[in-house]
This record gives structure tokens, C-alpha cells and sequence, in this order.
């Protein structure tokens, strides 16, 4: 664990690299998760940033380094019981679900880090749980509408409520706003500003190749290339022209809206 680590730090990536099929995908990734922070991956398609949030997540193994929750070491205390205590939404987690099951049902899975309700047995506080963190992403007016007949951006938000069925030590999401039209896309930004504004909610890392996907109230970021850590810290320090150019391999500029936003164009 990197020496200025703390044991109740709610995630711990430590020098992890990760080979398939005698290709590196990371090399040596380190990244720190303290209690209160927001932090943004950014990296180009095929960077290994999903990757590295499946083996934050522990759905995969790294091939060297270590990762841990809260202290508690990936390879050493089982991994059905830390997985409970990470939220995490990708698209191919979401396309797992069957259609037929209702948002309060899919957000009540997590309590067990599951797929299916059946699996597992539920009280009427799972229940109001699931509820309230639906309504957390303003969605709990579809609590027992079924997967299949909400709209793409409507499903995201369910998705992103189920991330804090658990009050999780950590909130791991992997491109939330791919597949989503403009509208959709919005509505989950506003979902995650709010998110990072709420002192009470847990620390998350989103990961996404598009800056204007940014909300503000993100409060660190670090810089994926190849499997590398090009740069990590404080988001504003990070986050540059020059990083965003050296990230992608392009000169790019970049600015901060007065909402806070981000933008991002190539020079010419």
C-alpha cells in the first residue's frame, strides 16, 4: 500500500498492473480514494480505464499489486462480502438485468451484490431503502415500472440509485452516460452534481472519455494513456490543456464554463 495510505481509506489501488493474453493493459496504476473526495478517470477509448474499475470494483484480479476497501485486502477477506461494500453501474453490469424486473427490485439487488431478487430474501427495509435512493436520482415515481419500459436515461438513474443501496464506502462508475441521448446525458450530470454536493454522499470515480460528461463538484481527476497514469491529484492541477492534450495524443484546449462545466475543442 503506498506508505501515506490510511486504513480506512475507502479504496486503495496500489501499483496494480494487469496483463490478458501477454498484453499489458496497466502498468503500475495507483490511485487513492479518500473519504469525501470525487474523482474522475479520463483516457481515450482503449486506455484500460475500464479495466482498471472492474479491478477497483473486484471482478478482476490484478496481475501484480493489491487493491482494498476500507482496509480490507483484495485476496484476503472474501470477496462476496467487499463487493457489498463498493457501488458500481456499467453498461454491461445494466445489461444483466432482465427486462422484467421493476426499478425498487433492481436498486434492492444490491443489498447482496446480486442479479436476480429471488436469490435472496428482503424486508420492508430493503424495501423503503431502495425507495429512497430512487428518489435520490428523483426516480422514485418509478419504483414499479419494469426495466423494459424506461427510457434509456431513466434506466441510468435507476442504475445510479442502486450504486447506494448499501451506503457504500465507494461509488465506482464506468461511462454511466454511454447510449444516452442529449436529454438523458443532462439529466444523469444533474444527478451526479447533486451527488457530488451531498457532504453525505460516499466518494465516487467515474470514468468517461468525454469531458463535458464532467459534473462539477469533481475534486480530483487522474490522466489514463496506454495503461499508464499520465497524472494524478487535484482535479484543477490535473486537468489542463496540456494534460488533456498529452492524454489523447492531440492538441486540445480546454475551459470551465461558468456553471462549471467543462469544454473541450482541438486547436487549429
Amino acid at each position: 500500500m503506498p506508505n501515506d495510505s490510511n486504513a480506512s481509506d475507502p479504496l486503495v489501488v496500489d501499483d496494480v498492473s494487469f496483463r490478458r493474453d501477454g498484453r499489458a493493459i496497466l502498468d503500475r496504476v495507483t490511485i487513492r480514494v479518500e473519504s469525501g473526495q470525487r474523482w474522475l478517470v479520463l483516457g481515450a477509448n482503449g486506455s484500460g480505464k475500464t479495466t482498471l474499475l472492474r479491478i477497483a470494483a473486484l471482478y478482476e484480479h490484478p496481475s501484480s499489486g493489491s487493491v482494498s476497501v476500507l482496509g480490507e485486502r483484495l485476496g484476503v477477506t472474501d470477496v462476496r462480502v467487499l463487493r457489498r461494500r463498493i457501488g458500481y453501474a456499467s453498461a454491461a453490469l445494466g445489461a444483466q438485468f432482465r427486462t422484467e424486473l421493476t426499478a425498487v427490485d433492481i436498486v434492492k439487488t444490491a443489498r447482496y451484490a446480486a442479479l436476480e431478487p429471488w436469490w435472496h430474501q428482503y424486508d420492508r427495509d430493503d424495501h423503503d431503502r431502495a425507495v429512497a435512493c430512487l428518489g435520490s436520482m428523483g426516480v422514485d415515481a418509478l419504483a414499479h415500472r419494469t426495466l423494459g419500459t424506461l427510457s434509456s436515461g431513466e434506466q441510468q438513474r435507476v442504475f445510479l440509485a442502486r450504486t447506494l443501496m448499501n451506503d457504500p464506502a465507494v461509488v465506482l462508475l464506468d461511462e454511466p452516460s454511454a447510449r444516452l441521448d442529449l436529454g438523458g446525458r443532462e439529466q444523469l450530470v444533474v444527478a451526479l452534481q447533486h451527488m457530488a454536493a451531498d457532504p453525505t454522499a460516499p466518494p465516487f470515480v467515474l470514468v468517461t472519455h468525454h469531458v463535458d460528461e464532467v459534473p462539477p463538484g469533481v475534486t480530483h481527476a487522474a490522466l489514463l494513456r496506454d495503461g499508464r497514469i499520465l497524472q494524478s491529484g487535484v482535479i484543477d492541477d490535473v486537468l489542463t490543456s496540456e494534460g488533456l492534450s498529452e492524454c489523447f495524443g492531440l492538441p486540445l484546449e480546454l475551459d470551465r464554463r461558468p456553471d462549471g462545466r467543462l469544454t473541450a475543442w482541438g486547436r487549429r
